[in-house]
């Protein structure tokens, strides 16, 4: 942010014990309240000084040069403040010091900047962040360690130095190297850019290196249980135990449309009253820590009322025996081979299975769906709402059947 207030200030500074001769004049810059001073190498006498106009008074070669001195001074303050203003960057009383001593300020380096944002990101996680938020960062952090390494064979560089090349390089690095998708290099690329960002409000750095990159997102093509494929796995008997809750679990999180991180933490406090008398869930989404409430289905109650003494639950105080993730989507492949569903089921999937399949196919506004999914905004909505065939036939029936009415 440029500064507010500006203002420059030549006086004399009285030393200690002093009693009579010269005084050191001294440079005092303020900038929005904060002040910065230094020497003039320049003594006057105080007689002779005019403090109203910060100059030393008579026509003799002593007060003409000193004054053009200051004059020179003067103008090399604003020389520095007009480049800050032309570069947009944030002008400080330290920086017009540095420039005056002509010392150089030290470079940032990116990769200690991507650290700093990294360690106070970890003070907040569980207080505004998920801690899986903070693994990408570390994540993104380590991708652009090994690409200064491998591109430029250096241990890290100077912010001033990441550039239009650089940036391009690195989208290359990742589908190159990395053998990632794109989809994937966006978004570690999107972590870099938010260090980027922070070091142009910084003044670190001049241009952002991101002004004529684009790498847009390619359309994911997202997988849905059919009613027919859901009833399949509601039908089904299990022999082992384990396959049984996990299936069991799979269902509940598509008939409420919570993520696995947030069926996992679910506790039976978080299921209450709600407005219409029935049973709702009242919880935050972990990874946006937006107010959710969900009315629960007749199929996600019966399975909160199937678990409810169980002993996983009951030690862990939850409203499912959730495994990990890790274990959870293992399980599921299992389930889905011995149920004959030729897709391969994540915990995810049954969050856009809710959306699609149990939501926006049987009516419900998509608005609706968006509050019920604790997304912030309507175009993450979008995302999910693949409308199926099925919904889209009997949309278009009833209006021709609409249409035939008026004719008759």
């Amino acid at each position: 942010m440029l500064e507010k207030n500006f203002n420059l200030l030549f006086y004399l500074k009285c030393p200690k014990n002093y009693s009579a001769g010269p005084i050191p004049i001294y440079l005092r810059i303020t900038i929005n309240g904060s002040r910065t001073e230094l020497t003039t190498s320049r003594s006057c006498d105080p007689e002779k000084w005019n403090s109203h106009a910060g100059r030393m008074t008579g026509t003799k070669e002593e007060a003409k040069s000193i004054n053009a001195f200051l004059d020179t001074l003067q103008f090399k303050v604003f020389d520095v403040r007009n480049q800050a203003l032309q570069s947009n960057n944030e002008l400080t009383g330290q920086m017009v010091k540095n420039s005056l001593l002509g010392k150089k300020e030290k470079s940032k380096m990116i990769l200690e900047v991507f650290q700093e944002h990294n360690d106070r990101f970890a003070e907040l996680v569980d207080k505004e962040f998920a801690p899986l938020t903070l693994v990408r960062y570390k994540t993104s952090l380590e991708h652009t360690r090994s690409f200064i390494l491998w591109k430029y064979q250096k241990p890290d560089m100077e912010v001033d130095q990441i550039d239009y090349d650089f940036v391009s390089s690195y989208s290359h690095y990742f589908k190159t190297v990395r053998n990632c998708n794109q989809n994937t290099a966006a978004k570690y690329l999107g972590n870099f850019r938010k260090i980027v960002i922070i070091c142009l409000k910084q003044g670190w750095m001049t241009k952002n290196p991101f002004v004529d990159f684009k790498l847009p997102k390619k359309e994911v093509k997202r997988e849905v249980l059919t009613m027919q494929e859901m009833e399949k796995l509601k039908n089904k008997v299990f022999e082992i135990e384990r396959l049984s809750h996990i299936r069991d679990i799979f269902l509940f999180c598509c008939y409420t449309g919570l993520a696995y991180v947030d069926v996992q933490k679910l506790k039976p406090s978080d299921i209450k009253i709600g407005i219409d008398g029935e049973d709702w869930i009242f919880t935050f989404r972990q990874k946006t820590d937006i107010d959710t409430r969900i009315p629960l289905l007749p199929v996600a109650r019966d399975l909160v009322e199937k678990y409810k003494n169980h002993p996983t639950c009951l030690v862990r105080g939850k409203v499912l025996p959730v495994p990990t993730n890790q274990r959870m989507n293992a399980y599921l492949k299992e389930v889905a081979d011995l149920c004959e569903i030729k897709k391969v089921l994540t915990s995810h999937i049954a969050r856009h299975t809710f959306a699609t399949t149990v939501m926006l196919s049987n009516g419900v506004p998509i608005e609706t769906v968006s509050k019920l999914l604790g997304h912030t905004n309507l175009r993450t909505t979008q995302h999910y709402a693949k409308i199926l065939d099925g919904k889209i036939s009997g949309d278009i029936q009833a209006l021709k059947d609409k249409l035939a009415a008026t004719e008759l």
